[in-house]
């Protein structure tokens, strides 16, 4: 699992622990509110572009100080996977600001009905994470998950 330098938040193997806990979710399933429930479904699995690309959008709302899907130049999560070197058929982003431990961050994204759907997607194959601190910006600390299905 390469991880790009910088985009761990100081936490320790948090990627390895985030891994473990989305997929605990997805091999049982999980009810998504207004999103409905999601049968249990196959693991995601760890990929390095995916990670670059999450890794650009936490940097990018860090060092700017905002929190967005949409990048400050106007890139969306899906122009980012491709710039990465992902060639994809689905993409999906989860982000988060100003939580301080993987568990505050699942927990969160798992009681938003559209960050758990994202979670629970079957579609999705992929996926690489990134957290990146900045201790003069509003939140602190920037997560980004993006998850995808090649082509």
């Amino acid at each position: 699992m390469a991880v790009v330098a910088g985009s761990n938040c100081g936490l320790a193997n948090f990627q390895a622990e985030l891994m473990q806990r989305i997929n605990a979710y997805r091999a049982r399933g999980a009810s998504c509110g207004s999103y409905g429930s999601f049968a249990p479904t196959t693991a995601l699995t760890w990929n390095d572009p995916l990670q670059s690309a999450a890794a650009r959008h936490s940097k990018d709302m860090a060092s700017k100080n905002f929190f967005s899907h949409t990048g400050s130049d106007g890139s969306s999560a899906g122009t980012r996977i491709t710039q990465a070197g992902y060639s994809w058929r689905t993409w999906g982003e989860n982000i988060a600001a100003g939580q301080t431990s993987v568990q505050q961050v699942v927990d969160g994204w798992m009681a938003s009905p559209g960050h758990c759907a994202n979670l629970m997607k079957p579609a999705f194959r992929h996926v690489g994470v990134a957290c990146v601190s900045n201790s003069a910006s509003t939140y602190r600390m920037y997560w980004t998950m993006d998850l995808a299905a090649p082509l």
